[in-house]
């Protein structure tokens, strides 16, 4: 049936992942709605967490890496005077201790943490030791030795500290892991701490403002008649452009008789002040073609092209 059959699908879907379900589950059920052939997400979030899920589609994947590599914003809340195993509320509680610190030693904590600082990776993470994701481990009650990172905290801010609860933004790079934070911060405050909310507002240029929920999409689904390919049209009309991963690299338009020759694989001369840097490569007429790199010399060489696929 025209129902169960896969499409190709291309761009970038901004997913609001509720609550509660793994990032691979909420992707997994975007992908069955869409009916998509490929499709990933950028990011893992916790259960916990909600916000901003990039998901990718088809040709978008290739560029995916990009937006990856972006900085990061979230709003989080915090319970002080507990930590817990998992350093979330998902976690059951193992120590408790009492909330001695003053406002001079919360706030020199808190400022101990911006910058660049090494942070150990928790044991309920997706990454991975001899091929086997960290939590798999840790269920079993496993501790495996792990590596410090170095990672980026831009700022803490809007900071709102009442009884045994604080509230915060954190702007960070890429690889930084909330709970360890939250969970840094509240062994400085001799404490302890563990998230109770978090939402990732922020990916790189992106906001919560273009936002699209599983529900959004179920209530298309059922609103349309799929026969006529209403739905389908009016999910893909939710969807970015391909080269939405890598909006911030600057375009370079080509003529048609160029495309053709980059298209090829070659390298062609290229009319821009840009040098040695990724652009964005597209027609006259705007089409997307893929990422090309403009060396000291003024040539055009392709590095990632975008295929012609149909359904």
């Amino acid at each position: 049936m025209f129902f169960h059959k896969k499409r190709n699908v291309n761009g970038l879907l901004l997913l609001d992942k509720p609550k509660g379900i793994s990032s691979n589950n909420a992707l997994q059920q975007v992908k069955s709605i869409f009916k998509a052939k490929k499709a990933g997400y950028i990011g893992t979030l916790d259960p916990l967490a909600t916000g901003i899920l990039p998901i990718c589609f088809g040709e978008s994947t290739k560029f995916s890496r990009y937006l990856s590599e972006s900085d990061k914003k979230y709003h989080v809340i915090a319970k002080l005077g507990e930590k817990t195993s998992t350093s979330d509320s998902d976690g059951v509680i193992i120590k408790k201790r009492p909330i001695v610190f003053t406002a001079l030693q919360f706030y020199s904590s808190i400022k101990s943490l911006i910058g660049s600082i090494d942070q150990v990776p928790p044991m309920y993470s997706a990454i991975k030791y001899n091929g086997i994701s960290l939590y798999k481990y840790a269920r079993q009650g496993l501790d495996i030795n792990r590596n410090s990172r170095k990672i980026s905290i831009y700022n803490i801010n809007s900071i709102n500290q009442k009884n045994n609860f604080f509230e915060f933004e954190v702007f960070c790079s890429k690889g930084t892991y909330i709970r360890t934070l939250v969970e840094d911060l509240g062994e400085k405050l001799g404490c302890g701490a563990h998230v109770i909310f978090l939402r990732r507002i922020k990916v790189g240029s992106y906001i919560c403002e273009k936002l699209v929920t599983i529900y959004d999409l179920n209530k298309l689904l059922k609103k349309d008649n799929i026969k006529h390919n209403s739905f389908f049209k009016n999910i893909d009309d939710l969807l970015m452009p391909i080269d939405s991963p890598i909006s911030f690299l600057p375009e370079v338009y080509i003529s048609s008789e160029e495309s053709y020759t980059f298209k090829l694989g070659k390298t062609i001369d290229c009319c821009s002040n840009i040098e040695n840097s990724l652009v964005r490569v597209k027609e006259k007429d705007k089409e997307f073609i893929g990422l090309g790199k403009i060396n000291k010399k003024g040539l055009l060489i392709p590095y990632r092209l975008v295929s012609t696929v149909t359904n």
